[in-house]
């Protein structure tokens, strides 16, 4: 089915009946990642998963969004289908949505699950400073040839190439107003949110994550207040590499809060 939220057709699947779980994607992907999950859980449960704006089948962001409008989005999701408090599932970008809701919003989360969760941003080191300097060295170079006249063309091919040299492949991957939002969403640091994670909190992680390495997940445990970690064999895609002991974890995780309702 979908859904207008925040001004964006949403596209939002529900599947199985009982206590409610939210399924939450991560970046450049869409709620079929999530279908192995969800059709896994769906059984003693009411599974709702949705493609983001700018993902699947949902409309595009009105204009460049950050992490804090993706979680309204989907705080109006969960009060739109009378969700709350349910527990939530996230991977990767998801998690982002999900530490920011969880932490502005706790009566709306009852248990939180983050596999390969993003929203921590590391100290760059020499290699990674030297790197960005000279893409700026570039780029400007790039935007002084556009001033002249004739060569706009020219100089917008000449960006495109650095954007393909030195941005991340889910940058490069992104049209131009889509990447305005990519920028938003990364340059947010959400440790500061860790502390006010009232929600009881299960971390999934890859010991090769590559894209958000294991340290992330580390210090999430440490400062989120009741956090535990669950390292793996396995790559920023875990979840999907070890689907059925991934979800044997979680149901069992979930089901504990069965015994918390009235």
């Amino acid at each position: 089915m979908f859904l207008e939220l925040s001004g964006v057709k949403i596209y939002v699947q529900q599947r199985g009946q009982g206590p409610d779980v939210l399924l939450l994607h991560g970046w450049g992907c869409s709620t079929k990642l999530m279908d192995g999950v969800a059709d896994a859980l769906a059984g003693g449960m009411r599974v709702t998963s949705f493609d983001f704006p700018g993902h699947g089948q949902s409309g595009r962001p009105p204009r460049p969004w950050g992490v804090p409008e993706f979680a309204e989005l989907t705080r109006e999701l969960i009060e739109r289908l009378d969700l709350a408090p349910c527990d939530i599932v996230a991977h990767s970008f998801g998690g982002r949505v999900t530490l920011w809701l969880a932490s502005e919003h706790p009566e709306l989360v009852r248990r939180v699950v983050l596999t390969g969760g993003a929203g921590l941003r590391a100290e760059p080191d020499e290699k990674s400073k030297a790197r960005a300097r000279a893409y700026r060295r570039l780029r400007t170079a790039a935007e002084a040839v556009g001033r002249v006249p004739g060569l706009r063309g020219a100089s917008e091919r000449l960006r495109e190439a650095l954007v393909q040299r030195y941005g991340s492949a889910d940058y490069r991957a992104l049209d131009p107003e889509m990447r305005k939002t990519f920028v938003r969403v990364v340059e947010q640091d959400l440790r500061p949110c860790l502390p006010r994670v009232q929600a009881p909190t299960l971390l999934y992680w890859g010991e090769s994550d590559e894209a958000t390495p294991l340290w992330m997940g580390r210090t999430m445990e440490k400062e989120i207040p009741d956090a535990g970690l669950v390292t793996v064999p396995g790559t920023h895609f875990a979840y999907l590499e070890r689907l059925g002991e991934f979800t044997r974890i979680v149901r069992c995780f979930l089901e504990d809060r069965k015994e918390e309702r009235p």
